[in-house]
């Protein structure tokens, strides 16, 4: 079994975000001087008993090094030329190795030819080593100056007793994603070209929908998703009819009827792990009925709002607050709400939240909702350049609601984009896809009269 074999072929080019990654490390380091780093990717996950999930890498770990090798650990170490980096890795089980056929979890007969310490070196531009190397690194340091993204993996938790400053390792991570390098942009903008390629073929498959179900959308999706990119962000949202009054509508097993909404909340992780996070909410038909649009047109304008609100200096909560007030006015104009807008926003009112439910805008990056070990007091403070966020106001309406006139009640309604926010003004980047009634009403039948329901691949 391990002889005439050939050599096995191995992408040895270098990674596109090797440089952006060691920039990336040495603001890192520089954080944090004198103190070694350990920034674990984590382990695979189980599925079903011997079988695990398609393994995808810890955020943090990944931002760092742009490397996909489960197990793998990055150590960022002082030494007395600067900060050095190492990052080790499971050693290859190819063809010179009984593993190759006896090690199902790295043998290269059972998972295909992967980069050991030597190949790791070249693609991702960092010194390596052997992950069997790594207690003994560790075990020779002083435990009170190790640091460790803790949480991924117990093998790596165990080598290091916490320290209380580990905490501050993963803020400063995650506030160092809040602003995106070019690099991340240009990814963040191919998942999003990629998910309104997806939603084209949702609207293509929606004839077909009919009768069968949520799941032809969510299948549909998914499909682009895995065909274009690593996979889907986060599950998709496919919540027809009085499903989109269900924020996290997952289960996607109802039916599909002419008449009523979809609202589609899908995002493309492209293969670099930035996510796309739109929402579309699409009559099934094509044509929005009377009451179905005056609710479109309220969180259409509530998000143009909050779309505004996107500037250098604003705060995070300046495109919530525009566009609340778009969605409570349009409460108050239908007669949901009966006092007046100012009335209704007081603190000890908050008289809308039972038909918006949810905030306006979150952050987005390798994680569908970005940065969330940053500290609040930076999360929620001022947006700079380079800050990528989602605005997506929405209006909910039970079904079972009796303060909801009865052509609302059983409509929920979403509109989502994601938004680079630029010295020049906000930028859309997902404004490839209609948002105005009237613009997605004539998307849908240019799209249908293309005259070809099944999906396109190329």
């Amino acid at each position: 079994m391990t002889s005439n074999w050939d050599v096995a072929p191995l992408d040895n080019s270098v990674h596109p975000a090797a440089p952006f990654c060691s920039l990336r490390r040495e603001k890192t380091a520089a954080q944090f001087p004198g103190a070694t780093l350990v920034i674990p990717t984590g382990k695979a996950k189980v599925r079903a008993n011997d079988t695990d999930f398609r393994f995808r890498p810890g955020t943090d770990f990944y931002y760092l090094t742009a490397c996909f090798e489960s197990d793998a650990v990055l150590v960022i170490s002082p030494s007395a030329t600067g900060p050095h980096s190492t990052l080790y890795v499971a050693d290859r089980r190819d063809h010179h190795t009984h593993g190759f056929f006896t090690d199902s979890k790295y043998g290269e007969l059972w998972v295909g030819p992967r980069r050991g310490v030597a190949e790791t070196a070249i693609y991702n531009a960092i010194a390596t080593r052997s992950i069997e190397d790594l207690p003994a690194v560790i075990s020779s340091l002083d435990a009170a100056q190790v640091l460790v993204v803790r949480g991924f993996d117990s093998s790596v938790d165990d080598l290091v007793p916490a320290n209380e400053l580990d905490h501050s390792l993963e803020e400063f991570l995650s506030e160092l994603r809040l602003t995106k390098d070019e690099y991340e942009v240009s990814q963040l903008q191919l998942a999003v070209d990629h998910t309104v390629t997806a939603f084209n073929d949702v609207v293509r498959a929606l004839p077909e929908a009919e009768g069968r179900g949520e799941r032809v959308i969510e299948g549909v999706f998914n499909l682009r998703a895995r065909v274009e990119g690593n996979d889907v962000g986060y599950d998709t949202i496919a919540a027809s009819g009085s499903h989109a009054t269900i924020l996290h509508w997952t289960r996607n097993d109802g039916v599909v009827r002419r008449g009523d909404m979809l609202l589609l909340d899908a995002g493309v992780e492209c293969h670099t792990l930035y996510t796309a996070d739109v929402t579309r909410t699409l009559p099934i038909n094509g044509l929005f009925s009377p009451a179905q649009r005056r609710i479109y047109d309220i969180v259409y304008a509530a998000q143009e709002a909050g779309i505004a609100a996107c500037t250098v200096g604003a705060s995070f909560m300046d495109p919530s607050i525009a566009a609340t007030r778009i969605l409570v006015e349009g409460l108050c104009d239908l007669g949901i709400v009966a006092v007046s807008p100012d009335e209704a926003l007081r603190r000890d009112r908050q008289l809308h939240r039972r038909y918006t439910l949810h905030g306006v805008s979150h952050m987005l990056g390798i994680d569908v909702h970005d940065c969330a070990n940053a500290r609040n007091n930076v999360l929620l403070g001022e947006l700079a350049e380079g800050y990528v966020l989602t605005v997506e106001p929405g209006l909910y309406f039970q079904a079972n609601d009796l303060t909801v006139p009865e052509e609302y009640r059983g409509l929920g309604v979403r509109i989502e984009d994601d938004i680079l926010v630029t010295a020049g003004g906000p930028v859309n980047l997902s404004a490839g896809l209609p948002r105005q009634a009237d613009e997605v009403q004539e998307w849908m039948r240019r799209v249908w009269a293309d005259g070809v329901t099944q999906l396109r691949l190329s």
